[in-house]
């Protein structure tokens, strides 16, 4: 679970933030919905630019690789950074 901090009514939005939030929920959205990746332990981070940050854990090598492929497919994505390590050998 990620924690981002509260926004209370009457603060004016912050359109950067909600921006990378929608990113990041896309591009877990479609790791989750690919059915070629068991992505329950892969983390996504938002940095400027629209740059997509992959860590935590995958099962095999291959599924490195298609956590990329599936992250560079989501709008807006721009580059992507893997540190996701793999429990097993392919």
């Amino acid at each position: 679970m990620v924690f981002k901090p509260r926004e209370y009514f009457g603060d004016p939005a912050d359109v950067e933030r909600k921006r990378n939030a929608e990113l990041e929920h896309a591009v877990a959205s479609a790791l989750a919905a690919s059915g070629r990746i068991d992505a329950t332990d892969v983390a996504v981070t938002v940095l400027p630019d629209a740059c997509i940050v992959l860590s935590g854990w995958v099962n095999e090598e291959d599924e490195i690789r298609r956590c990329i492929e599936t992250a560079m497919t989501v709008a807006g994505v721009h580059r992507v950074e893997s540190k996701i390590l793999a429990r097993g050998k392919s």
